[in-house]
């Protein structure tokens, strides 16, 4: 176990796995054999932890292509890193954010790359109008829905900044395009104490079963060591070395009070974690291929 490893080795073990997930996965082994290929979207902030190892055993047999959805969340350089680093591997990737038409275009452009022997096929058996099936899937919370309703140029799904909200498949049509939006999905079990923090960072998991001053006290531990200076100019709070005193200092800054003016250092915590989420911290990344 590496140093990253430790994340909450001696706290607690986060792990979430509603039923509605089983379901999903056994959802997707059908689908699978009635569509073209698949599009499994990652979240460029984590790429490797939102990196499903079920979804990749299901999709392994059909074409794929990998989107880093919400890159304009993440640290541009080190997308580029992971860009290259998957395509080394001989897998499509791109960089994309759901909110943007740019993103969508650059998809429906990597798919049809991705399939242009299939394509090919289709044309000189005069198939060339048939529409290209594709399954959308990832992790719960990754931008699934919005990718859709900016792909279809329409509201065709619910889309909310938390995890489980969509809970049933669905087709959605475009001019050349099938897409088969699957529910959000993770594993029963996390092997790394990394996959399973970078997970709840990023809202993958419901903060309801979290510890949530634990787990913003981690992150302030990976912000001190990666991106020093970003919560002294966010939250004008001074320097220190223990996550929980700046965790205090936030709390003060952001005036999080309990009766009694006692800091609500839980209410600080959630308002780090959102504005993480929210790209309010500027544009991070919570790994790095060279950890490979």
């Amino acid at each position: 176990m590496n140093e990253m490893d430790t994340r909450f080795a001696n706290q607690y073990n986060i792990q979430w796995f509603p039923g509605h997930m089983t379901k999903t996965l056994r959802m997707m082994e059908q689908e699978i054999q009635h569509v073209d290929a698949s599009l499994v979207l990652l979240d460029a902030r984590i790429p490797l932890s939102s990196l499903n190892p079920e979804i990749e055993r299901i999709t392994a047999r059909k074409p794929k292509l990998y989107a880093l959805n919400k890159a304009d969340l993440a640290d541009p350089a080190v997308t580029e890193e992971w860009i290259k680093y998957f395509r080394a591997a001989d897998a499509g990737c791109v960089a994309i954010s759901a909110k943007q038409k740019g993103g969508a275009n650059a998809v429906k452009a990597a798919i049809e790359k991705e399939l242009a022997g299939l394509l090919k096929r289709r044309q000189n058996r005069g198939m060339g109008g048939a529409k290209t099936q594709v399954m959308l899937c990832g992790i719960p919370n990754v931008g699934k829905s919005t990718f859709i309703n900016t792909f279809a140029g329409s509201a065709r799904a619910k889309a909310a900044d938390r995890p489980g909200v969509t809970k049933g498949k669905q087709w959605v049509s475009t001019d050349k395009f099938d897409l088969l939006d699957m529910p959000g999905v993770l594993w029963k079990k996390f092997d790394s104490k990394t996959i399973a923090s970078n997970l709840a960072f990023i809202g993958s998991i419901k903060d309801e079963i979290l510890n949530t001053e634990e787990l913003a006290a981690e992150l302030i531990k990976f912000l001190n060591a990666n991106y020093p200076g970003v919560l002294e100019e966010k939250y004008g709070v001074e320097p220190s070395d223990d996550a929980y005193v700046l965790l205090a200092g936030i709390a003060r800054s952001r005036n999080c009070l309990l009766k009694g003016s006692e800091l609500d250092t839980e209410k600080a915590a959630l308002l780090l974690l959102d504005d993480f989420r929210n790209g309010k911290l500027g544009r991070l990344t919570l790994e790095y291929p060279q950890e490979v």
